[in-house]
């Protein structure tokens, strides 16, 4: 889980998240979406969200496509899952015991 906060951490590799959320690209097409950073850079955050399990690189002759895989963010959900149940749990009684309060 720590490599996928990690990853996410930094803007540039959330954008390529966005980028390849739909569909495959290539390396080339989404380094083309960032003219202000040098394409090994890019390579480089390629490079940390497939090994984050966060994205799929698939080599097609000379190219290398990649593509979002959301089930990289399994732990990470279900964690944010299991913090925020508890807490909406506690708002919806807080509410309910608000409004029997004014029903009263």
């Amino acid at each position: 889980m720590q490599a996928v906060w990690e990853a996410v951490a930094e803007p540039r590799r959330r954008a390529i998240l966005v980028l390849v959320r739909d569909r495959e690209l290539a390396a080339g097409q989404i380094a083309a979406q960032f003219p202000d950073v040098a394409r090994p850079t890019v390579s480089q955050h390629l490079r940390v969200l497939r090994d984050a399990g966060l994205v799929v690189e698939r080599r097609v002759g000379t190219s290398r496509l990649y593509r979002a895989r959301p089930e990289g963010f399994a732990e990470v959900r279900e964690f944010l899952d299991r913090f925020w149940a508890g807490r909406l749990q506690a708002l919806k009684e807080a509410a309910e015991a608000e409004q029997r309060t004014r029903d009263g």
